[in-house]
Protein backbone atom coordinates (compact mmCIF):
# COMPACT_ATOMS: atom_id res chain seq x y z
CA UNK A 1 0.00 0.00 0.00
CA UNK A 2 1.25 3.51 -1.02
CA UNK A 3 1.06 6.28 1.93
CA UNK A 4 2.31 9.55 1.23
CA UNK A 5 3.17 11.95 4.31
CA UNK A 6 2.61 15.65 4.05
CA UNK A 7 4.69 17.86 7.02
CA UNK A 8 2.00 19.79 8.99
CA UNK A 9 2.37 22.47 11.75
CA UNK A 10 -0.11 20.71 14.48
CA UNK A 11 -2.03 23.05 17.09
CA UNK A 12 -1.87 20.89 20.54
CA UNK A 13 0.01 22.94 22.62
CA UNK A 14 3.26 21.20 22.66
CA UNK A 15 4.75 19.45 19.84
CA UNK A 16 3.97 21.04 16.50
CA UNK A 17 5.84 19.35 14.28
CA UNK A 18 3.56 16.64 12.44
CA UNK A 19 2.75 14.65 9.43
CA UNK A 20 -0.70 14.25 7.47
CA UNK A 21 -0.59 10.40 6.30
CA UNK A 22 -2.19 9.92 2.82
CA UNK A 23 -3.45 6.51 1.15
CA UNK A 24 -3.38 6.28 -2.35
CA UNK A 25 -6.24 8.10 -2.74
CA UNK A 26 -5.20 10.90 -1.24
CA UNK A 27 -7.08 10.51 1.59
CA UNK A 28 -6.38 11.03 5.23
CA UNK A 29 -5.52 8.45 7.22
CA UNK A 30 -3.92 9.37 10.08
CA UNK A 31 -2.07 12.64 11.96
CA UNK A 32 1.29 11.96 13.74
CA UNK A 33 3.03 13.98 15.53
CA UNK A 34 6.56 14.43 16.56
CA UNK A 35 7.14 13.82 20.26
CA UNK A 36 9.90 16.62 22.04
CA UNK A 37 12.32 16.42 24.53
CA UNK A 38 9.16 16.33 27.20
CA UNK A 39 8.95 13.04 26.74
CA UNK A 40 12.25 11.41 27.76
CA UNK A 41 12.78 8.28 26.77
CA UNK A 42 10.05 8.91 23.76
CA UNK A 43 11.55 11.98 22.91
CA UNK A 44 11.86 11.82 19.12
CA UNK A 45 9.33 9.41 18.50
CA UNK A 46 6.38 9.68 16.31
CA UNK A 47 2.61 9.91 17.91
CA UNK A 48 -0.22 8.69 16.21
CA UNK A 49 -2.43 11.94 17.21
CA UNK A 50 -5.94 10.89 15.72
CA UNK A 51 -6.57 8.21 12.93
CA UNK A 52 -9.66 7.66 10.47
CA UNK A 53 -11.59 4.48 9.35
CA UNK A 54 -9.42 1.72 10.09
CA UNK A 55 -6.55 3.68 11.78
CA UNK A 56 -9.07 4.97 14.30
CA UNK A 57 -9.16 3.35 17.90
CA UNK A 58 -8.70 3.16 21.60
CA UNK A 59 -5.04 3.08 20.57
CA UNK A 60 -2.82 5.77 20.56
CA UNK A 61 0.96 4.34 19.80
CA UNK A 62 4.26 5.95 19.74
CA UNK A 63 6.61 4.58 16.59
CA UNK A 64 10.35 4.97 16.61
CA UNK A 65 10.43 6.72 13.24
CA UNK A 66 8.34 7.21 10.41
CA UNK A 67 8.62 3.74 8.60
CA UNK A 68 7.67 1.99 11.89
CA UNK A 69 4.20 4.79 11.90
CA UNK A 70 3.75 4.03 7.95
CA UNK A 71 4.13 0.00 7.97
CA UNK A 72 1.67 -0.08 11.50
CA UNK A 73 -0.81 2.34 9.31
CA UNK A 74 -0.67 0.13 6.48
CA UNK A 75 -1.22 -3.08 8.12
CA UNK A 76 -4.19 -1.52 9.97
CA UNK A 77 -5.56 -0.51 6.01
CA UNK A 78 -5.17 -4.20 4.44
CA UNK A 79 -6.91 -5.97 7.79
CA UNK A 80 -10.09 -7.43 6.49
CA UNK A 81 -12.65 -6.92 9.52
Amino acid sequence: MTLTLQPVRVGNGSDEEGMLVFNGNQRLMAVLTHLGDQYGALSGHWYLETGFGRVDGVSHPTFSDLDVAKDWISRRLAHQP
